[in-house]
Parts: structure tokens; sequence; C-alpha cells
């Protein structure tokens, strides 16, 4: 009997291994600015000048931005590809002349970095790795991201400014509840208070190219597939998967909590924002960080942090109250700045678990304990959806590893915000051109006001861009996005789960919600158009930890939408792979990003 087990083991991996295997590899393809942009080095070379690529940590020239040697962005790609240790040790690291021995500070410009450390790139090499479960971090892709010069680069580079404008404006007087924008209304560049402010900025946006609701047919299929139409107060901002325009901006599952242990705890009403983790609480308030404190806006600072300066944890918090519900973009970019990625989603199924949601119709062990005389527990149950949930993160990091690294090397917005603001000293035809966009450079003339005193370097041109971190983004690329794609893989687990047409009541019934109060203390409840759906608000949660991280400055939307569609990918190959484990009849139907379903 044991050899007979022994072997039905080894047929099952095999025939997992061999679903894994049938999956066509596709071909990964980059948009070529890598190449395309090229800087006289020398009399007689030539050589790409990197601009629109990540080359945050190398050694960059105090003036231009760029990176001092060209060579060393190949050693870079070099230690990329081979994932060799030694070759990543062999890169500069670091300001010119940078060494440990030489001290912490050593090389840095602005007070900022006085005693800064070094800081290193991250997993470089984790798109190398191979995994024994789902598809190969290989076997799938994501098209080229948008170009330099491009309508819907601009638009992006636009909307990245407009959120660190507003990043200290409570989402619920960003959200118009009208759903209406006066498109023809003048710029009022002399409106007073907050609600003026964000219509003009909503007005200026929707006068860019890529924003425009016609389509032309010189667009590729992604292109189309990303293309979004003029800007209400109900979508700005916001994804684009079903149930994202549906009621307030933030998802109930970053707000609520359940109703505790055994369901019967009165001081544990889900407005009290308290999850059930076990016997201890989880709590869905945030740190409030200090109001209008953004980073990165001189030239020094930012060639600082280039180059790799270490400047975590300078941010600063509020004291007295130190916690609220998530109520600002701010209060969502200190979200995503430390949560441990998957969290939202494991809070997610806590609350559904606790909420009593049903699983998918196809899953078994559903009906009474009578008639089915077994409970999913290790399989089909909570314990089973729980795990699974955080498993497909790891293998999502590694896919997305792969094409930041590898495959596209995007630069990130805060180096595209320092382009603009040398464009001068470029002089790059693409770069100056999206510096002269009339909506763009409305838009830079208010950042460059919020940037306040005249930089000695970039004068009255200071585009850069303000960060909500003081270290800027992380230390890789930015397209893909790794909170995006861990986003689209571990709601697709979720959604493949529960039953996602399931109306939502979490906030009482299906057409109310809770959004915080204006000081964010607590939680109170709004009505809502339509309906709240578990689909819905799953998806809400993954766009809203994506896009945290644009109104955080460190990424595009672009970087949201194809990230959590390839993460859907992953977790679909995971649950393919898995259903050849058991031994029940079962299926699951899957909803997509994209609309439609699949069913497993």
């Amino acid at each position: 009997m044991n050899s007979y087990r022994r072997q039905d083991a080894e047929n099952v991996r095999v025939t997992a291994a061999k679903l894994a295997a049938a999956r066509p590899h596709p071909r990964h393809i980059a948009n070529d600015d890598e190449q395309k942009f090229r800087v006289q080095v020398s009399e007689d070379s030539n050589k790409p000048s990197y601009l629109a690529s990540y080359t945050k940590g190398l050694p960059h020239d105090n003036t231009t931005g760029l990176i001092r040697n060209p060579d060393d962005f190949q050693q870079f790609v070099k230690a990329i590809d081979s994932g060799d240790p030694r070759d990543f040790q062999d890169t500069p690291l670091g300001p010119k002349g940078y060494t440990e021995e030489n001290g912490q500070g050593c090389g840095w410009r602005s007070v900022s970095a006085a005693n800064a450390k070094v800081r290193a790139w991250e997993s470089q090499g984790a798109g190398n790795t191979f995994d024994l479960e789902g598809p190969d971090a290989q076997a799938v892709t994501m098209p080229p991201a948008p170009a330099v010069g491009s309508a819907e680069l601009t638009a992006e580079m636009a909307e990245v400014y407009a959120q660190a404008l507003l990043r200290d404006v409570p989402f619920t007087k960003i959200v118009d509840e009208s759903g209406t924008v006066d498109l023809d209304h003048n710029d009022c560049s002399g409106d007073q208070g907050v609600d003026t402010s964000v219509k003009r900025i909503l007005r200026t946006l929707n006068k860019l190219e890529w924003f425009k609701s016609q389509d032309c047919e010189c667009l590729t299929d992604a292109e189309k597939s990303r293309k979004r139409g003029s800007f209400t107060g109900q979508t700005v901002f916001r994804g684009i998967t079903p149930g994202d325009n549906v009621g307030p901006y933030i998802s109930q599952f970053l707000l609520a909590g359940n109703s505790g242990i055994n369901g019967n705890d009165n001081e544990r009403e889900p407005a009290k924002g308290l999850i059930t983790y076990g016997a201890v609480n989880i709590d869905q308030r945030v740190r409030f960080a200090t109001p209008n404190k953004d980073f990165m806006t001189t030239w020094y600072e930012w060639l600082d942090v280039q180059e790799g300066a270490d400047l975590r944890g300078q941010e600063s918090y509020v004291e007295g109250p130190a916690r609220r519900f998530i109520t600002t973009p701010r209060d969502l970019a200190t979200y995503v700045h430390y949560d441990a990625l998957y969290e939202a989603y494991l809070n997610a199924c806590l609350i559904l678990l606790a909420d009593g949601i049903p699983f998918d119709p196809g899953i078994p062990f559903q009906r009474s304990d009578f008639i089915d005389h077994q409970q999913g527990f290790a399989h089909f149950g909570g314990p089973h959806i729980l795990s699974l949930v955080t498993e497909v993160a790891t293998r999502a990091l590694k896919a997305v590893r792969f094409q930041k690294f590898n495959v596209h090397r995007r630069l990130r917005p805060e180096a595209l915000a320092a382009r603009l603001a040398r464009c001068e000293q470029l002089n790059v035809a693409e770069v100056k051109e999206m510096a002269q966009d009339p909506a763009l450079a409305k838009i830079l003339g208010w950042v460059a006001e919020k940037n306040g005193t005249v930089d000695p370097v970039l004068g009255d041109r200071n585009y850069l861009l303000p960060m909500a971190f003081a270290e800027g983004s992380p230390m890789h690329p930015s397209y893909g996005a790794g909170h995006a794609t861990v986003a689209g893989a571990c709601v697709t687990i979720l959604k493949a789960f529960f039953d996602h047409k399931h109306p939502l009541t979490i906030a009482g019934n299906d057409h109310t919600a809770f959004v915080p109060t204006e000081d964010g203390s607590c939680l109170t409840k709004v009505s809502v158009d339509g309906q709240l759906t578990v689909e819905g608000e799953l998806n809400k949660l993954a766009s809203n930890i994506s896009i945290g991280r644009d109104w955080a400055g460190v990424h595009y939307f672009s970087d949201y939408i194809e990230s959590i569609r390839m993460g859907e990918q992953i977790a679909i190959g995971i649950l393919e792979e898995q259903k050849l484990t058991y031994g029940e009849n079962f299926s699951m139907t899957v909803p997509l990003f994209d609309g439609g379903s699949i069913r497993i």
C-alpha cells in the first residue's frame, strides 16, 4: 500500500510539473528607451545616457542628475543577468569615492544625508530563482512600459504630481459624490480652499491628451487596456477593475473590523476597526504622519538619495492621537510604506471568515454537518485559505523582480521629475516636449510653488516630485510593482475561494459603507449608489494598496494595472496545480480583473 502511495504522490507531482511546463513562456519585450537616448561622453564616443532607466544607487553627475559613467550601468546589468553575488559586489554603489572604510557621510552633499550609510539594491537575482509550484518566475510577463515622450507617460507623470499636491486632502473631499467636474470652468488660479483646488487639478488633468475620451487606432492592445477617459470626482485616482468606482474610495477591508471572538463580543463591532486575530486584535488605524511634510524637494537631497543615501526613518508623526483610520492619501502612503505586503489580504480573509461569507458554490463541505458529515479545515476551511492567501506572495515577488531588473529597468517617478527639472541641460526633445505640455506645465508650476524656497541649482524650475518617504523609492526599478503583483495574486486567491458575487454587508447592508470622520478618529456610515460585493471591495482593496504607492510618489498608474494582471496569472496557475492534489471533485469560478471569469 505504501509503495502505491509513493508512486501516486510522484505521479501527482509530475502531472503538476507537466501542467506548468505546458504553459507558453512569453517573450519579454521592453520599450527600447534604454538604448534610445544618447549622451556625448567624449569626442569620439556616443553612449546611452540611460536617462529613462533605473540608475538609483550608481554614482551620478552633479549637474545633470544622470549617471557619471554609462559603463557602470552595463556592470549593473551584467550582475542582474548573472545573478552572481560577486558581480553585484563589483558594481559601483554610492557617490564617487565612497567606501565603507571612509565612514558614513563621506561623499554626501545634503544636511539630510550627513550621517547616512549607503543603501543596497534589493533582490536583483530573485527573478533567476526556480519555484516548485505555480508558473515559473519567467513564464509570465508584462507589456512594454509607456515610453518617454508618449502621451501616456506624460499623463501618468502629471497624475503622480497631482497626487503629491493632494496628499493631505481627505479622500472624502477628493471624491465628489455628484460624480461631475465642470470642464468648461476656467482654471480659477485664484480659487481658495480645498474643494476648488481639487477641481482645478481635475480640470487640468482632463486636458491631457491621454485622458481625452476618444479612442485611437494607433494604440497597441496594451495601451488600449490602460486607456481611461476623463476623470470625474468619482473616478479620479481610482483603479479600473470591477467595483472600483462603487462607494467610497477606501475599501471596507482597510477600515472595518469584525465582531470578535464567537461573534458576540459587544466591544468588537465592525465600526471599532478591530480585527480578531486569534485571541488578540489587529487595529486598522495607522500612524498619523506629519501633514505637509514631504522629502527630496532640493537638488542635493535628491542627488544623495539617487546615489543610495539611506534616509529611511526620517519621517515624523503627530503626537496626541497617534493613530487614526485611513483618512488622507498620506495615511494610505504610511500603510503601504510599512505593510507586510500580504497583510491587507490576510486581514480581509479574517473579516470574510468571521462574517460568515460563504465559499464559492463549487467548494465542498458547505452543507450542514448532518448532511456532509465533514467540515473543512486542513482543506477547504479557514486554515487552508489563510495560509494560501499568503503563500502566493513570494511567487509574485520573484516574478515581478524578473520584470523589474531583467526586462524593463524603468526609472521611478522621482527620477523622471528630475529629468523634467533639468530638461534644458539634458537637451532631449522628448523630455522638453513633456515639460512643455500645457497641462503638465501648469501642474509643474504648482509643484514648484509647493516646493517653496528657490533651489540654488534648479532656481524657479524646481519640479522635483515631493515624496512621502525620506528615502524615496525602494532600491529596485518601477515596473512592475511588487505591492501590486502581490495584490493581484492574493486577491485572486480570495475571489476564487469566496462567493465573489455575495453582497458585502460589513456596515449593515450592501448599500451602506464606512468612511472615516474628517479627523479620522472614528468611522461613520454613508449610503452607497450601487451594491457593495465581495469581488468589488476586494478589487478596490488591490487598487488601494497598489495606487497607495502612487500617492507616495514611488510608482505610476501602469505599474499598478499591469502588475495586478500578472499577479492574477500567478495565482491562477497555483490554483490549477493545487487542484490536482485533492481527491474531492470540486471547482472554483475565478472573476478576472478585466472582466469575465474562468473556472478551475
